[in-house]
């Protein structure tokens, strides 16, 4: 049965219009303003303190605003436009808020379309400004003219071209609307030089979201109920949960749903942290380098409960075999997720929090004797989860000459107490990050899920340290990607950003190689990076702290040294050259035919 419901606030369950307005309310009236002063104030009106850019020609009037409105709204220039984006990322996924940068015309908003694509991907919220040649002279291949509103349309939730001033405010005050409500994602809003330049004394328009009865659908009660019974009835569910736990700040209800039960959780790549992995509910991450107890425990499984997942293929392998016996309920705030990827038999349409609390809230209403009589049901299947939970822990052999890169995440987490905020670029250090550093809690684990980008840990820990300034940060990269965004460290030194920087270095795209090891006959095809600069030598050229450790005697006191400097640091760890990441499920296989370790 496939039943759809929206069961967000009524104030999220809005459209947007653009009603007449002579004067907008939080504008001093009657004031003639200059394009560029409308769109500043509009970022400060929606709460911008903080913004990451690169200012060119196009951008020119916006920048001198910037400069005008400083004591408000902190500019920090990025040395990239791809590390603006990232960074805005950063600051976005560790606090929940609307991320913003800006950008210039032509290259300017070239080099952002991979930042703003990862977070497209992602579900982060984010407004980018670009830049755009005056509006005469489009489509003449003027300097720096690119299309951005056709380049981007693909990877955003919205975007705009501004063709009239008196539309500007209205069109920053959507932006961010859009960006944050409903399943977030990023905006782009593409600004006409000439349009930043013009004055407008009596905006046309203004913003204001109205509620639309017709978009929303009041909870059934029967489907509810329908859910409670299956939770209860069922011997052996597993919630399978993502993303959007995070997301909706569900972390507190889904708790609450699983303890009523005693039912299992497996969170996903980009679910971690919002269940925390140490509970004893926890089966740890599933999917291609998940633990052998999720992989086998989905695989069996009679009910899944998905909140908040899209059914990723590194999650599902070979899509025809993935939970074969089990009745599917799928939760998602977006309607085209359902039934996309894996046709559910329940699908609720909603924010996770909403659903979530209303599933605790029958759960509670039920008799105690009725959940209890559930729990006893389920003690077989965890019998079963615990013996597949000791049979195949995560794991590494420990050497007495060479540092291990599962060994340099277990003492990090060691060191840290648990309590960094852990933001990676994309590979093998990023898989044993995921599987070494029990995390505790939403927003403490930043990482590119759906695009896979080389290169954001490094800015995105930037945009993460000066959202939680309190906070340790620390950035998990390799030594590929961090080649890719590392001029950024002379942003971080600018402004005095305290992040740490851990460079897993095994002179190898390690990722790669370890896929040419195992299905390419050791074909090492282009992955060699044995030819790259002095990490330690390039940290001190940008003044930050350089450390290097080349054996396990080093490591802790490495470590500890980096993570006592109050500036940035940057650890260079060179590690095991061929060390693979285990468990494994070949892309496209059963995940139930997981290589649990190499064959040699």
């Amino acid at each position: 049965m496939t039943a759809f419901y929206d069961f967000r606030d009524m104030r999220d369950a809005s459209t947007e219009i653009l009603a007449p307005e002579t004067v907008l309310p939080s504008e001093p009236e009657n004031k003639q303003m200059r394009g560029a002063e409308i769109l500043v104030r509009g970022l400060i009106r929606n709460g911008v303190d903080t913004i990451f850019g690169l200012p060119g020609g196009a951008v020119l009037h916006i920048y001198d605003e910037l400069w005008r409105f400083r004591d408000e709204i902190t500019h920090y220039l990025v040395r990239h436009e791809q590390g603006a984006v990232h960074a805005a990322e950063g600051y976005a996924r560790a606090t929940g808020k609307v991320g913003a940068a800006i950008v210039t015309s032509g290259p300017g908003a070239t080099n952002a379309v991979t930042g703003i694509a990862t977070a497209y991907m992602d579900s982060i919220p984010l407004v980018v400004i670009t830049g755009q040649v005056p509006l005469p002279v489009i489509g003449t291949d003027a300097f720096q003219e690119v299309d951005t509103f056709g380049l981007t349309l693909p990877i955003v939730k919205h975007s705009y071209l501004v063709r009239d001033v008196r539309d500007l405010a209205a069109i920053i005050d959507e932006a961010f609307h859009i960006a944050a409500t409903g399943k977030p994602g990023p905006v782009v809003i593409d600004v006409p030089k000439d349009i930043t330049g013009i004055i407008c004394d009596k905006p046309r328009k203004r913003f204001e979201p109205v509620l639309r009865e017709d978009l929303f659908f009041p909870a059934d009660e029967a489907i509810l109920d329908m859910i409670a019974d299956r939770l209860i009835e069922a011997e052996r569910p597993i919630f399978y949960v993502g993303g959007g736990i995070v997301t909706s700040g569900a972390a507190d209800e889904l708790m609450k749903v699983v303890e009523l039960l005693q039912a299992p959780v497996t969170p996903t790549l980009m679910g971690l942290g919002g269940f925390p992995t140490a509970h004893k509910l926890s089966l740890g991450m599933l999917g291609m380098h998940g633990t052998y107890a999720a992989n086998m425990g989905v695989s069996e499984a009679d009910l899944l409960v998905a909140v908040g997942v899209r059914f990723d293929d590194r999650v599902t392998g070979k899509l025809a075999t993935f939970a074969p016996q089990a009745e599917i309920i799928h939760i998602d705030i977006d309607p085209s997720n359902i039934g996309k990827v894996k046709q559910p038999h329940i699908s609720l349409v909603s924010d996770a929090r909403s659903a979530l609390e209303r599933i605790a809230a029958r759960l509670e209403a039920r008799d105690a004797a009725e959940l209890n009589a559930g729990k006893a049901k389920r003690e077989p299947w965890w019998k079963k989860l615990k013996e597949w939970l000791d049979a195949v822990p995560f794991g590494c052999t420990y050497s007495a000459t060479d540092i291990n890169p599962q060994q340099v995440i277990e003492e990090l987490h060691r060191l840290t107490n648990g309590n960094a905020i852990i933001v990676t670029d994309v590979g093998q250090h990023q898989m044993w990050a995921a599987q070494f550093y029990p995390f505790k809690r939403s927003r403490q684990w930043l990482t590119s899920g759906g695009l896979g980008t080389m290169g954001f840990g490094l800015p995105a820990a930037m945009g993460a340290q000066l959202a939680c300034p309190d906070q340790t940060v620390v950035a998990v990269v390799g030594d590929g990607g961090f080649q890719m965004t590392n001029q950024e460290i002379i942003t971080a030194i600018q402004y005095k950003i305290p992040m740490k920087v851990l460079i897993m270095n095994n002179g190898y795209l390690g990722m790669v190689r370890q896929w040419q090891e195992m299905f390419y006959d050791r074909a090492y095809s282009e992955v060699d990076l044995s030819v790259s600069p002095d990490f330690v030598k390039l940290a001190e050229a940008y003044g930050a702290l350089g450390l290097r450790a080349t054996t396990p005697g080093e490591l802790t006191e490495v470590l500890q040294k980096g993570l006592a400097h109050d500036g940035v640091t940057i650890w260079d760890i060179v590690v095991t050259k061929e060390e693979n990441v285990f468990p494994i499920i070949p892309a496209g296989q059963d995940t139930r035919n997981m290589i649990l370790k190499s064959a040699e």
